[in-house]
């Protein structure tokens, strides 16, 4: 994936999710990972590329999926790794778009989980 972001807006962005109480943070001695997730909507999961493969995301989706029913995200198309990673947690998918509704205007995967109890 290309970098869609300064590192400057980056840490504002999460600056702003952490305020509003939408972050829930892995970690050992340094930052793992983080999750932040507003209602049934996972607005941004990321897992540092040392912690990757040892559970780190499965884990912090497994914090967001605590006590719901549904969630819903959005990943980019070009983004392989993350549309695998969450069919194999649940996911599927329920629409693509062309971007032209997102801030970087790049062609993007709408996703579902449901509870078992749905089903």
């Amino acid at each position: 994936m290309p970098r869609l972001h300064s590192r400057a807006e980056d840490l504002s962005i999460a600056g702003r999710m952490v305020d509003a109480g939408w972050v829930t943070v892995a970690e050992t001695s340094q930052i793992e990972g983080f999750v932040a997730q507003r209602g049934d909507e996972v607005l941004a999961l990321f897992v540092a590329p040392g912690a990757r493969g040892n559970g780190v995301g499965r884990r912090l989706l497994e914090t967001a999926k605590a006590g719901r029913v549904r969630l819903t995200l959005w990943t980019f198309q070009a983004n392989d790794r993350a549309q695998a990673f969450y069919a194999r947690e649940g996911f599927r998918e329920i629409e693509r778009t062309d971007g032209t509704d997102n801030d970087e205007q790049l062609p993007d995967v709408h996703y579902v989980w449901e509870s078992e109890a749905l089903r």
